[in-house]
This record gives structure tokens, sequence and C-alpha cells, in this order.
């Protein structure tokens, strides 16, 4: 039973099940406590349903308050009276601040404030209440640091996670008390040391300090927390080695992601007898995977990514008998894919990307049945048509991730592939030849689909429209031709929306998006938080813009530069109404920028430069924010100018300070954009480029 199950039980049996007490006694909410709720009221900007004298006298009576009698409570009291122990007003939607006044509440057993819009420093006289067992603070807008009166002698469950918290621990938390089970103040800013008072909370169960600055190294007092089943640490800037954590035997889970820990991984999993999520990701590790942690029975998830890990990959998968998910991206180990793999009978997502292993796809994953996800992206392997064979065979196989890898050769067209549950198709950056294969077409549950960056040619095929749950595809920077199919404007997940209620292929691997070799990367953690997209550019596409693109009201990018399109820029696309990204950019289309497209209110990029467009720049909207390189090369005027001239004679340089949009310049890009598709394939372009960063 988990920790969080525990609680539950207690409270249920604490506050559901109270002692009872008769009927007739007519007990009311004694008046100290009345006075203090109402004071607690008073602080607030919001109104509380229910709370009121006009609604009650008697306060117990009001929304979220429990109450226990004096007598039941063992009070020392002539008059028997309520005595509120409970007040939950979890996502009540509470604007304003604490007021000192819940100091008074002396008799309170739990506190719930979470998920609401309270702000500023949180009231010293809450920390001093000698009863209180469970606290409940997370997710407001609390700031300041937690008071240095830390004496809460009773309580056992602390969480004010997600707030603007900052300042240092204070080392009085466990100074006075033992019996704090949970401490939750992960996403706070928080810094300095980790507080060696720690160490005296000998009953703590699960601590969690995530996503702070905390910085120095973990106090030994903590390796000796006996009780401990979760440390969540991820992060933060904390340093030093890992040689004490064999002393956690009860742990269940270790997160240490994200910091500064360095050194060999320590051979002491063998101590760690119940550990099922050990992840490590984003350090200083070094050296190989110790022999304890590759044959661990118990561990489920294993993530030391982006680190300095190295030697061969060696894993005893007769003895891993519960992994399910292996990361191990971007490090530097090196050899071939372990072709005992498959024998890790649970087994289902695995990451080896960037890192320098080579060679081909072992043949025993033919008999891989569990697997669901893999990237193999930023490696040295060949025989694409052999990997494909194999991995088609892989049952359950729903997401494929292979970039950057077999360089310059053919994509295959082998009619009798088939990979009936791929959901996410990746193979960018590739420099591959040959043409979009009519055997993907059968892949139906396609979501997210990516060749970009090859030497693929051809035309775009019409059976793409046939993808229901396609939402991101990205063909750009090949070498197509022809006219778009009239399909893409057909695809129905980018019509309703629906791409968000497609299962996830695998939750524990993010994916990342640069934008280009300059730029920081996005990290995604579900295929469906991606931009819904269409890019087709830089390929040489012909024919017209089809207004039925209008149909596609949930896409958010549409990329359509440097090809060959021409014909006007139908008013239509302004039924994009989730449209953040339109480029339309270095292509041959004429006539006039449609009015409509002002009606684009989430518009923040957009670009026509470089086409044989005239007449005014349509004003309003998000048009004035856009630059005068989003419309240069094309004969058109700017919408605060006083007049606009015949378009066949070249207006005026607009001067500095004056507020005309564009420079007035006709461009004939024929020759360029041959030139550019004749090189695309053996450069490295400032666009967008898939690959994997751990």
């Amino acid at each position: 039973m988990s920790v969080q199950d525990v609680w539950v039980v207690i409270f249920v049996i604490g506050f559901f099940f109270q002692p009872p007490t008769l009927s007739c006694q007519n007990l009311t909410c004694h008046p100290n406590d009345l006075d203090a709720l109402e004071d607690f009221l008073n602080g607030l900007l919001s109104v509380i349903g229910g709370w009121s004298r006009n609604f009650s006298d008697d306060c117990c009576k009001w929304a979220g308050i429990t109450c226990n009698s004096s007598f039941s409570l063992g009070l020392n009291s002539s008059v028997d009276t309520y005595r509120v122990v409970e007040l939950d007003l979890s996502s009540k939607r509470l604007i304003g601040n604490l007021s000192e006044s819940l100091g008074n509440l002396k008799q309170l057993r739990a506190l719930n404030l979470s998920r609401n819009f309270l702000k500023n420093t949180l009231p010293v006289s809450l920390f001093q209440l000698p009863n209180l067992e469970y606290l409940d603070l997370s997710s407001n807008y609390f700031s300041g640091p937690i008071p240095v009166g830390f004496n809460l002698p009773s309580v056992q469950y602390v969480d004010m996670s997600h707030n603007y918290l900052n300042g240092s621990l204070p080392n009085s938390m466990c100074g006075k008390f033992t019996r704090l089970q949970v401490l939750k103040l992960a996403v706070n800013y928080f810094s300095g040391d980790l507080p060696p008072g720690l160490a005296n909370c000998s009953s703590l169960e699960a601590i969690h300090l995530s996503t702070n600055y905390l910085s120095g190294g973990v106090p030994e007092g903590i390796y000796q927390l006996q009780k401990l089943t979760r440390l969540t640490i991820q992060d933060n800037k904390l340093t030093g080695t890992l040689s004490k954590v064999g002393n956690l035997i009860n742990l269940v889970r270790l997160d240490i992601s994200s910091n500064w820990f360095s050194g060999r991984i320590p051979d002491v999993f063998h101590s760690l007898r119940r550990l099922q999520y050990f992840v490590a990701h984003s350090n200083n590790l070094s050296g190989k995977i110790p022999p304890s942690l590759s044959s661990s029975p118990t561990i489920s998830l294993l993530n030391v990514r982006n680190n300095t890990l190295d030697g061969p990959i060696d894993l005893n998968c007769s003895a891993m008998t519960s992994l399910v998910s292996l990361d191990l991206g971007s490090n530097q180990f090196d050899g071939v894919i372990p072709s005992n793999l498959p024998t890790c009978r649970h087994l289902n997502n695995i990451n080896l990307a960037t890192n320098n292993l080579s060679g081909q796809i072992p043949d025993s994953f033919k008999d891989f049945h569990t697997l669901s996800y893999l990237s193999l992206s930023n490696a040295s392997y060949s025989n694409l048509s052999s990997a494909l064979h194999i991995l088609q065979q892989c049952q359950n196989l729903t997401t494929l991730i292979l970039t950057m890898n077999f360089y310059d050769e053919e994509l295959p067209a082998d009619p009798n592939f088939h990979f009936p549950r791929l959901k996410v198709f990746i193979l960018a950056n590739s420099r591959l030849t040959g043409s979009i294969p009519q055997w993907l077409s059968k892949s139906s549950r396609l979501q997210l689909l990516d060749i970009s960056w090859n030497c693929l040619k051809g035309t775009v095929p019409a059976w793409f429209g046939n993808f229901t749950n396609l939402f991101y595809l990205d063909i750009s920077n090949n070498t197509f031709t022809g006219e778009i199919p009239r399909s893409l404007t057909g695809l129905q997940s980018l019509i309703d929306g629906n791409f968000s209620s497609v299962p996830e292929p695998s939750p524990d691997f993010p994916l990342f998006r640069k934008r280009n070799l300059s730029a920081r990367e996005l990290q995604y953690n579900q295929v469906w938080s991606f931009p819904p997209t269409l890019d087709l550019s830089n390929n040489n596409l012909s024919g017209p813009i089809f207004p039925t693109f209008g149909n596609l009201k949930s896409l958010h990018v549409l990329i359509l530069g440097f090809n060959s399109l021409s014909g006007p820029i139908p008013s239509y696309l302004s039924e994009m109404t989730n449209l953040e990204t339109m480029d339309l950019s270095h292509n041959k289309l004429s006539g006039e920028i449609p009015h409509s497209l002002v009606r684009l209110n989430f518009l923040s990029k957009f670009s026509v430069a470089d086409n044989q467009l005239e007449g005014v720049i349509p004003a309003g909207g998000q048009f004035g924010t856009f630059s005068n390189s989003s419309f240069e090369g094309n004969n058109l005027c700017g919408y605060y100018a006083s007049s606009c001239l015949s378009y066949s004679k070249p207006l005026p340089q607009p001067q500095p300070h004056s507020r005309i949009r564009v420079e007035y310049r006709g461009v004939v890009i024929g020759i360029a954009v041959g030139f550019v598709f004749g090189v695309a394939c053996f450069i490295v372009a400032d666009r967008y480029v898939w690959t994997w960063h751990f």
C-alpha cells in the first residue's frame, strides 16, 4: 500500500467515523473557532458559499468544516461544544491572503486549501498549531520563506508544492517532533543546502523537493532514514556522489535527475530490494552500469540518459524480470545493440539514441513482441531494409524513431512491409533516396510522420489524407514535385482536433524538437502536445493552394515556403482559426493578400516574402505586429502609407521612423530555388530538424 493510500485510510477513519454525539445535546461551534473563521473569511477577496452568520450561527454547518465535540476530543471543559477539526476548501477558487487567525483553531487536525489563488506570505501562527496532522497548501501563489518558527509537533503530512516559496528550508522542521511521514515542497524557489535536520524525521516515508534551486550535497543523515520509500529531488543543483544510497533499503522510487551528481553509479543495488524506479538522467555520472543495477529483479524503470556512461550495454535480462522502460540515450555506450533485449520479458520502451552504437538491428528483435517504443536515432546503424523487415514483426510497435542513421541508403519500397500499430514514425535527416513507399499507407493509426531532410523525390501521395489520426506531417527539405494533394485538406484530426484523445505510445520518454541548430530545444512529454503541423517547405511543389485548407480549423502551423506554388492566396484560409504560423514565402503566388486573414487572432508568425503579390497589405488584427521582412520581394504597399501608388512603379524607400510596413522590390527566384533544391540533400540548413537530446 502506498503512502497516499495509507493517508486516505487514516483520514477516512479520523474524520468520517467520528465518535458519536447525542443529537439532543444541540452543540454549536466554539466562539473562538467562529471568530477565527470569520477573520479568515475577511482576509479573502472571494466569497465562500454558505459561510456567514446569515446562513447559520453554527460554523460547523458551513461548507468544508468538520467538527468534533470537546468531550470526545478529551478536552477539560465544563461545557461541551463543537471544535473545528478539519477545514477543507480545496479547489474553491479562493482569492486573497491567509489570516493569522487560522492559528486560533487550536483543535484543527487537517487543513486543505490546495488548488486556489491564495497569495503572499504564510502566517507564522499556522505553523504553531499543536494538533495539526495534515497540511496541504499546494498549487497556490504563496511567496516568501517558510516561517522559521516551524513547530507542528503532531504533523504527519505537509504539502506546499507548486507555489512561489523561497529562501532556505528551515532546519527546525524536524527539530521537536518525529511524526512527519510525507514532505512535499516541489516546484518552488527554495535555495541553499538541504537542512541536516531532516535526518531527525525518522518517520519520513516520502521526500519531494524537485524543481527548486537547492544546492550542495545530500546530508548523510538522510541516507539513514530507514522508512524512506520515495526520494524525489530532481531538477535542482545538488552535487556529490551516490555512495551512501544503498543504506535506503526501503526505497521504491529514487529520482535524482537534472542535478550535478557525478562519479560512478555505486554497485549497491543488491541492498535496494524494493526499488522499482531509478531516474538519474541529466547528471555527470560516468563509468559503466554496475552489475547490481543491470541485474536488478525489481527495477521497472531505468533512466540514466544524458550522462557520460560508457562501455557496452550489458543487461542481464534473465534477472531483470520487472524491467518495462529502459532509457540509456545520450551517453557514450559503444558496440552493438544487445541481442538479448527481447528476453527482458516485460520490456516495452527502449531509448538508445545518441550513443556510439553501430551495426544492424539484431535478428532476435523479430520475437520482441512486448516492444512498443523504440528510439535509435543519431548513431551509425546500417541496412535500413533489414531493420524494417525485422521491426515489422514487433507486433506492438507504436513509436519508431530512426533519425540520423542509414545515411545515403534508399527508403525501401517493398510492398510487403506492414506496421499496423505504428503511431509515430520519424526517419529524418538521413539523406535517404527513393520515394514515399506505398507500404506506409497501411499504417492507418499514424499520428506523427516526419521524413524531412532527406533526398526523397516523386509526388506527395493522395493517400496521406486517409490517416484519420495524423496531425503532424513534416516532409520538408526533400525534392518532391507536383501539386499538393487536395486530400491533405481533409485530414480529420486537423478538422475536429481529436488527436489529444489518442492513447500515448510512451509516457516515459519525452520528445524534443529543435527549431534550428542554435535555438533552445523544446520538450514535449506527450505526442499530442506537439503543435498540429503541416510542413511541406523546401521542395519543388507546384500548383495552387486550395481554398479547402480553411477546413483545417485545428491546424497551428502551416509551412509551404520555398516551393513553386502559384495562383492567389485563398481568402478561405482565414477559417483556420487556430493557426499560429503561416509561411507561404518564396513561391510564385500572385494577386492580393486577402483582408480576411486579419481574423486569424492567434497568428504570430507570417510570411509571404518573395512572391508576385501586389496591392495593399491588410490592416488590423495581428498584421500590425509583422515586420517588413514578412512582405518584402513583392509589389505591395503598406497600410500606414498615405496612399498606394501604381503597382508598376517602385515606391520610395521608407524613411527612419516612418510607418510604411514594407520595402517595394520585385524578385525573380526561380533559379535560386532550383539551386537550393539541388544541394538540399548535402547541407544542413537552419530549419526544423528532428533529433533526440538527452
